[in-house]
């Protein structure tokens, strides 16, 4: 053995380790984080039953609300990279357009994150457990002194585990970063990646146990011959996956109408209209988990269903509008699970379905809702399915997914993590372009590139191809070498260019769509 190949097997043992202990960290942090939040919906939950008999409390708890509201906004306006799910600034630290310092990120959004969903606000824990991770794992790596593809690297690998830690799902969370976040599936990124996840994993299922998240116990397996339900489910979750787009993108034009309110006093209007929620309707409290859990053992009413979806849509989009630290991924699932409610009991009233596969189409369209609105149909097939531990519904989440997501796609909808991190980094007013030494860009069945020699290629300017990863190896390239689908280019690049250097290489290394 040369070498070369020495140190190249020592600097993936180091990054293989440093994956591990990222993982080991997220673990601990965002299962704290998580245990945290759950304690403190139920001792709002315990208050409100309190409170129904001695209602008086409920002026003490206003005033303490307004107040809470207050200091999370003025927290949230402060350090505007401590808001929303925090995946949009993942997204943008690993393309290079974005960057922040991890610690004051890390405890600010842990601290922030707890009240804000643990109040009961209709916000998830997934998006800010993804940027805990992030911030781990840049710490990691930062404090490990490594170069800015191995930073990367370990940011991407603490996001996994982050999801990892939050919904006990370590295939689906590697697939969610590669597919959605990093845009990159080399061998480098997927392996310290899904070693994260499973070290979170470990620590995550040594504190909450083996039970699935979203345990929705079903008894018959849907018939073939009911499949076409699957396909007017997939095209209805489109338009509304659409419809959520388009209404989660507008919030800040929205929000930004309100002249007469302050930014920092946004949250004061969720905290208020939370208290009649966990007044009437306790359970629908939070990101949603005890809504998706009891849905099949609320009335069979139709009503009812369309009801709870209204008001999840809606005050999820007021919570999420207060700019307050909390994410959108589990809402998104929880809505899906009402309208897979919505449309059984439908087919159930026109008398064209079985009212048994309820269950079943609560967990087809909370799949086919996330894959439409992520515009990631495989991470929605394998979440729900590491959620709901079964491997029995792989066939009907695969057909309601990729029909949501044609619709979607048919109807000009992007990645909604992309757009609002754009949206984010145009809000900015400090916005530039990142000094970086080196891109990664990884090539693709049928693109430009599959197949090219380097010198045939016309190259922007100020750039270099300095490495190219294939498979475990790396090859120095020059002029003749040719470029094949799967490699991964390190590109030296001048920054004034990067941005639109960064966009012709997508470009460039993405097949064309059909």
């Amino acid at each position: 053995m040369n070498k070369e190949a020495i140190v190249n097997q020592d600097n993936q043992f180091k990054q293989m380790i440093r994956a591990a202990i990222i993982g080991l960290l997220t673990g601990l942090v965002v299962s704290t984080f998580r245990l945290i939040i759950q304690h403190f919906l139920k001792f709002v939950s315990a208050s409100f039953a309190y409170f129904h008999h001695h209602p008086t409390g409920l002026i003490y708890w206003a005033i303490g609300s307004v107040i809470l509201a207050l200091i999370l906004g003025q927290l949230a306006q402060r350090y505007p990279n401590i808001k929303g799910s925090g995946i949009p600034q993942v997204e943008g630290q690993l393309k290079c357009q974005f960057d922040e310092k991890w610690w004051p990120v890390l405890w600010r959004k842990y601290l922030g994150g707890i009240f804000a969903i643990g109040s009961g606000l209709f916000l998830g824990r997934e998006g800010p457990s993804i940027q805990l991770g992030a911030t781990i794992g840049q710490g990691v790596a930062e404090t490990a002194h490594v170069n800015s593809l191995n930073r990367r690297v370990g940011i991407a690998s603490g996001a996994a585990a982050g999801l990892a830690a939050a919904f006990n799902a370590p295939i689906a969370s590697t697939i969610f970063i590669l597919e959605e976040v990093y845009h990159n599936f080399s061998p480098l990124i997927w392996l310290a990646t899904f070693i994260s996840s499973l070290c979170s994993n470990m620590v995550s299922m040594t504190i909450f146990g083996l039970k699935p998240v979203l345990n929705v116990p079903y008894q018959y397996e849907l018939p073939v011959g009911l499949y076409w339900h699957l396909i007017i489910l997939g095209i209805a979750l489109g338009f509304l996956g659409r419809l959520y787009q388009i209404v989660i993108l507008r919030l800040d034009h929205w929000s930004g109408k309100l002249t007469w309110l302050k930014p920092s006093a946004y949250p004061v209007i969720p905290f208020l209209l939370v208290i009649p929620v966990a007044w009437y309707l306790p359970y629908t409290l939070g990101g949603g988990n005890q809504l998706i859990a009891e849905l099949r053992l609320l009335p069979f009413s139709l009503t009812l269903f369309i009801g709870l979806f209204v008001l999840r849509f809606v005050f999820s989009m007021i919570s999420y509008g207060s700019q307050l630290p909390g994410g959108i991924f589990l809402p998104i699932l929880t809505l899906g699970a009402v309208l897979g409610a919505v449309y059984c009991t439908l087919m159930v009233k026109v008398g064209i379905l079985p009212a048994r596969y309820l269950p079943n189409f609560i967990i087809y369209a909370m799949a086919g809702y996330f894959a439409c609105i992520s515009k990631a149909p495989f991470t929605a097939i394998l979440l729900i399915t590491e959620m709901v531990g079964s491997l029995a519904h792989l066939m009907p989440l695969a057909m309601v997914s990729i029909i949501a997501y044609l619709v979607v796609d048919a109807l000009h909808g992007r990645p909604v993590y992309t757009a609002m991190f754009e949206n984010f980094i145009g809000l900015r007013t400090d916005k530039k372009p990142l000094h970086q030494e080196t891109l990664s860009v990884t090539i693709y069945p049928g693109s430009e590139l599959d197949g090219c020699q380097i010198a045939d290629y016309s190259w922007p300017a100020d750039c270099i191809v300095s490495l190219i990863y294939r498979g475990e190896d790396k090859i120095i390239p020059n002029g003749k070498t040719v470029l094949l689908a799967g490699d991964t280019l390190l590109i030296q690049a001048n920054i004034s260019d990067k941005n639109k250097l960064q966009e012709i290489l997508e470009r460039s290394s993405h097949a064309p769509k059909m």
